[in-house]
């Protein structure tokens, strides 16, 4: 992952909306396959409504499987601010996730702590690059949420 896509500001005018549009059309038009960077990574399109606004949003990002749900990581690539996409999901936690041609509703939850560890843990061996994300964003921890099926 880049920073651009853990950066969900929830601006539309940013580089990042722009950068992240552009992902999801690929995704979109691909079934659910990136190329480039994004060849191989395990992404998913997660739809959430502003808190404040009740604009809908779409956020790409990493996923990994929890038995039949699915867990994202709230890491905007280290920073030390929680991305938009969290508070959003957590005011209003059911929602739908866009996994390759399917598109699936979830009901959002942050990972309790020892929940949260063993699933953080096995992400930074996936994917090692989050290990980066969680020293940057020290002394912040990294919330986990998870997304259960309806």
């Amino acid at each position: 992952m880049t920073e651009s896509i853990q950066s969900d500001t929830g601006r539309s005018s940013s580089g990042t909306d722009d950068f992240n549009a552009k992902i999801v059309e690929e995704y979109r038009a691909n079934g659910g396959k990136l190329g480039g960077m994004f060849a191989g990574s395990d992404l998913l399109l997660l739809h959430h409504t502003g808190e404040k606004c009740g604009t809908g949003r779409i956020s790409p990002l990493a996923y990994q499987m929890v038995g039949e749900s699915y867990a994202v990581f709230a890491s905007r690539a280290g920073s030390p601010a929680n991305p938009d996409w969290l508070r959003n999901v957590v005011a209003n936690p059911k929602t739908i996730i866009e996994i390759g041609m399917e598109t699936v509703p979830v009901t959002a939850r942050v990972a309790e702590p020892a929940e949260r560890d063993v699933i953080w843990e096995r992400q930074k061996k996936r994917v090692p690059r989050f290990a980066e994300y969680e020293r940057k964003a020290a002394p912040r921890k990294i919330p986990v949420v998870v997304l259960d099926r309806c």
